[in-house]
């Protein structure tokens, strides 16, 4: 029996959420296009990132692993539009494909869960700190350093598991991530963002597609919020001043009043004994621009010399 083609296709990953993240796409675009959910349809596409599960990022190649392989799909013409968590997508896109959508931005703080502590202040000096993020590594080193750090990957299930196994006594998650995957209860505490600044784009969903593609663009344009787009155009514009790789530690906090964009931007050393934040605003027109400035001032205050040995 022959069965009409899709109205669009998605890829994604394979993991809980990044299976959410496709069926909130594939919900919103049936509602708006007014066709059954089924007629978007999801293709699940195993990426380097997922297969690679016990070696930190930072030794094999950054963010690229969790999108390239649904880039090539894009190229290809198996699917329509990639799918992605905006802070796995890497700065420079390859060129043809493009990011005009981000839908709106989940709750952007770091969640502290932990089974032996109802917060960070609590843990229990000399605690181990499971973390495979560099930022989150530095930022909890500059807060506590007395803290040990352990490498730590993994969906959710499998850090709470690891959590139970005594592998660490605490950790972070994206609250964004666990909203979505509906167990916000998981958080034990949340970490207060203007101290410890979440990774560029996190909680916020990207859509990716060629940019050839001007039909699948218009199809999915009504999705993008306008707030959300203006806050990661600039998050990513400062963090490709930086060079912004999982070897360097950077956060980015956006914060949005009226038509004024305040960004706050931070890098550490690994060992988080070196801090650097600095803040800027400018009319939300200006976002890239405003990122961009941020990142050089940033570039300036720590020296090239930094960024350079964090890069070997």
């Amino acid at each position: 029996m022959q069965t009409s083609a899709p109205f669009l296709t998605l890829g994604t990953r394979g993991s809980p959420l990044a299976l959410a993240q496709a069926h909130l796409v594939q919900a919103a675009l049936a509602a708006l296009h007014d066709v059954a959910p089924a007629a978007i349809a999801i293709k699940v596409i195993s990426t380097s990132g997922d297969r690679l599960k016990d070696v930190p990022l930072s030794e094999v190649g950054g963010k690229g692993l969790f999108t390239k392989e649904i880039e090539i799909a894009l190229f290809d013409g198996a699917i329509d539009v990639g799918v992605h968590s905006g802070k796995d997508v890497e700065t420079v896109l390859p060129y043809g494909l493009v990011l005009p959508v981000f839908l709106e931005r989940e709750d952007v703080r770091d969640a502290f869960v932990s089974l032996r502590a109802p917060n960070l202040d609590h843990l229990f000096r000399g605690a181990k700190f499971g973390t495979s993020s560099i930022r989150r590594a530095a930022q909890m080193l500059r807060y506590r350093p007395d803290l040990t750090i352990v490498p730590f990957r993994g969906n959710v299930e499998t850090r709470l598991r690891k959590l139970a196994d005594g592998i660490a006594d605490a950790t972070l998650l994206a609250m964004a991530g666990l909203n979505r995957l509906g167990h916000p209860e998981t958080a034990t505490a949340l970490l207060d963002p203007k101290n410890f600044p979440p990774a560029p784009a996190q909680g916020a969903v990207a859509l990716q597609c060629r940019a050839e593609d001007s039909w699948t663009q218009h199809a999915i344009a009504r999705l993008d919020h306008p707030a959300t787009h203006i806050a990661v155009i600039a998050e990513r514009a400062m963090l490709r001043e930086l060079d912004g790789s999982c070897r360097t530690p950077i956060g980015a906090l956006s914060e949005i009043v009226d038509d004024t964009l305040t960004l706050t931007g931070q890098i550490l050393t690994p060992d988080g004994k070196q801090c650097w934040e600095t803040t800027l605003s400018a009319p939300t027109q200006h976002a890239e621009t405003l990122g961009a400035e941020l990142g050089r001032a940033l570039r300036d205050m720590a020296g090239e010399r930094f960024l350079t040995l964090l890069d070997h």
